[in-house]
């Protein structure tokens, strides 16, 4: 189980955890949000998630539903590598949603 796995890592000192949906990686069916809650619920360390980010929707509902959870990023590859994301914005999207800013967008 992903959960428990996670914990071990964080029981051995990690930092933080990359959770890579490896069903949705590189489809661009948006995020698996369910599983991705579900496990940042269950850890004290903060999570990234990744795989399936395709939009600024998607960017819009990590922010709105994920990140009070303490999801603290997504990673984006193929949407931004085949320009159906644009990095800039999706930064900006992120910022605005989050009250924070990187200065980097």
């Amino acid at each position: 189980d992903v959960v428990d796995l996670a914990k071990k890592f964080e029981d051995y000192g990690v930092e933080a955890i990359i959770y890579t949906d490896i069903g949705r990686d590189g489809m661009m069916g948006g995020v698996n949000v369910e599983a991705t809650l579900r496990l940042a619920q269950a850890l004290k360390v903060p999570l990234i998630a990744s795989g399936g980010l395709n939009s600024l929707e998607d960017v819009h509902q990590v922010c709105a539903t994920l990140e009070p959870e303490g999801v603290v990023g997504a990673i984006a590859g193929r949407a931004l590598y085949e320009g159906k994301l644009d990095f800039r914005q999706a930064q900006a999207a992120a910022d605005q949603a989050t009250g924070k800013t990187t200065g980097k967008a």
